[in-house]
């Protein structure tokens, strides 16, 4: 009883309200850069992913100068391999909005915590509950529902997409060898600077010149980039994880909803079936890891 009291008192003086709003607003700056990014889907993905990580760089980079924070960091193979997994997972993730509904491609690169637990398996010897796998086979269900069912998903945009999910999971796993050991917008700051440099000269064979309106939504990119990074991580701040991080699934929701609108996209039942198992199972699982109460023996 003591705990379960001592955790309310902990919970009185936490604006619950607040970090579910900060979340809100992550989810609606990472939807307004995909939605962009569809929008801008004639320039080839590597400019895409220029733009997207030139804006969010000059936040980055403004933010340790200000601090005087050292730009190199401590760990710096595990840096630049972060940096080398994250273009990769944007890059793919940006190929294929090509090819998919805007809220397919989101929904598929969400189950990156899947093979994010499977390299915890296998690299770092770790151990996922009985519950979590069957919460990742409905993840994966979900996925085949959208490709076995609904003719309309491309076999070469969920490709795309998956293997965006795979690079991502590869990210949560460097991260977290990473640990306290650097700044976090140290780390943020090498995947925008190699994310630029990787984009913008792989972009030069297929370079398109913006024209008017266009430079101002490829430098939004980033900036969206950039404040859904920041709200996101003000929402795990200001909370605990098994009530904020739930409504990161709205992405999928409202990426959705202006899809529709915006770019006349339709969902059939088996797409909405398909995606509801794979945020389903996602959100399942943070659930469940919630509930677990850390063995102190």
């Amino acid at each position: 009883m003591a705990s379960r009291r001592e955790t309310i008192v902990v919970w009185g003086k936490t604006d619950v309200g607040r970090a579910i709003f900060f979340m809100l607003l992550s989810t609606l700056g990472f939807t307004l850069m995909n939605v962009f990014v569809k929008y801008l889907v004639h320039f080839n993905a590597y400019e895409l992913v220029f733009f997207r990580s030139l804006g969010s760089l000059f936040f980055t980079m403004g933010f340790l100068w200000q601090q005087r924070i050292p730009f190199w960091g401590n760990q710096r193979k595990l840096l630049v391999l972060r940096g080398l997994a994250g273009v990769t997972s944007m890059t793919l993730f940006f190929m294929s909005i090509k090819y998919l509904p805007v809220g397919t491609s989101v929904s598929i690169r969400y189950i990156a915590p899947i093979f994010a637990a499977i390299f915890a398996v296998v690299l770092l010897k770790e151990r996922i509950k009985g519950w979590q796998w069957i919460f990742f086979l409905m993840s994966f269900i979900g996925v085949i529902v959208l490709k076995g069912f609904d003719g309309q998903v491309s076999f070469v945009g969920l490709s795309l997409a998956m293997g965006a999910a795979i690079a991502s999971g590869l990210v949560f796993i460097i991260i977290s060898k990473i640990g306290q050991g650097d700044h976090p917008v140290v780390v943020v700051n090498y995947f925008m600077l190699i994310a630029t440099l990787v984009g913008g000269v792989l972009a030069i064979p297929y370079w398109v010149t913006p024209q008017g309106f266009e430079w101002l939504f490829l430098l939004s990119l980033g900036v969206f980039g950039f404040f859904g990074q920041l709200y996101m991580t003000k929402a795990f701040q200001g909370a605990k994880t098994n009530l904020v991080a739930p409504f990161k699934y709205m992405e999928v929701l409202f990426t959705g909803v202006i899809g529709f609108f915006w770019f006349d996209e339709i969902y059939g039942l088996w797409s909405l079936l398909g995606i509801f198992l794979i945020v389903g199972g996602l959100v399942l699982n943070v659930w469940y890891k919630s509930r677990q109460v850390p063995s102190t023996t």
